[in-house]
């Protein structure tokens, strides 16, 4: 039987108890095609997944091992009936839910063609593969916050993977953006278009919490403002009238080929920090949590 390689956690522990195991190869149902990955980034809830956070709240139940990692970017090599997309095809795309014993750590992967979208030529994989987790989350996050009409938006996390993508695209809804980040970032921001701060105060109309703040960002909010946020699964508690929403990403191939699109226009930044072979992914991992990365580490299998 054919086997593929893949990245997975069976007592979480953190990186060093990520292994890699050989999966039997399974051909795509009606619906499906099969990718060989060519590019899996390594984000900061992958870490969760590895030291059991998610475990602990109940949200992953893995008798016998649990799949690491969440977008990619690779090629179609099968099709399933009804797919829409064909052999030879480039594509990039998000596997949702904590619940699985599969990721995108690994060498194949089979998704349903729905989730996914074509990579336009001039647009590597390695860089398209980047923008699948996060700038869909941030194009969903916008979605709950809805059309700014010249009120005040303060991003926290500005220079960040999720909040780099939102402040362009809460720009185009009528938000009038101030990046909160480090003051090494300020070109970088500003250069997205937003105002630019490093010191925090309460009186935003809203805020979009890319940098997971959690209370110390709902603490910013004006009384009845909207608190957006990206752990949905611990949302801090309303007060003071604050709207609190949480953004859980859900693949959605449309709109992550309209991100690619843009992507490839130039308008939509993607950002690499570096490159790792899919045997290193708890090194990987190490240097996610180390912080400061402006850009995506990404496993090569």
């Amino acid at each position: 039987m054919s086997t593929f390689r893949a990245a997975v956690v069976r007592t979480p522990g953190g990186p060093d108890s990520i292994e890699l195991i050989d999966v039997p190869v399974v051909e795509p149902g009606p619906g499906q095609v099969r990718v060989a990955v060519a590019a899996a980034p390594v984000n900061p809830v992958d870490l969760g997944v590895s030291a059991g956070f998610f475990h602990g709240l109940g949200l992953i139940d893995q008798p016998a091992h649990t799949g690491l990692g969440w977008d990619f970017a690779g090629t179609v090599v099968a099709v399933g009936p009804d797919a829409g997309l064909a052999v030879g095809d480039r594509v990039a795309g998000l596997v949702g839910g904590f619940d699985r014993d599969f990721g995108t750590y690994a060498e194949q992967l089979v998704v349903p063609a729905a989730d996914l979208a074509v990579v336009p030529e001039g647009l590597d994989l390695v860089a398209a593969s980047t923008l699948a987790l996060n700038a869909l989350t941030a194009a969903q996050l916008v979605d709950l916050l809805g059309d700014g009409g010249g009120r005040s938006l303060l991003v926290t996390g500005a220079a960040g993977a999720v909040g780099g993508y939102v402040v362009p695209l809460a720009a185009e809804r009528g938000w009038r953006i101030t990046g909160l980040a480090r003051a090494g970032d300020e070109e970088f921001v500003r250069g997205l278009g937003a105002d630019f701060t490093t010191s925090t105060q309460r009186g935003w109309d809203a805020v979009a919490d890319g940098a997971v703040l959690q209370e110390a960002g709902l603490d910013l909010v004006r009384d009845g403002g909207t608190f957006v946020g990206v752990q949905p699964s611990a949302p801090p508690a309303p007060e003071r009238g604050v709207r609190v929403l949480a953004v859980e990403v859900v693949p959605d191939g449309r709109r992550t080929a309209d991100l690619l699109a843009r992507a490839a226009a130039g308008e939509l930044p993607t950002r690499v920090a570096g490159e790792l072979p899919l045997a290193e992914a708890a090194e990987a991992q190490r240097l996610v949590a180390k912080g400061g990365a402006r850009g995506r580490y990404v496993l090569r299998p």
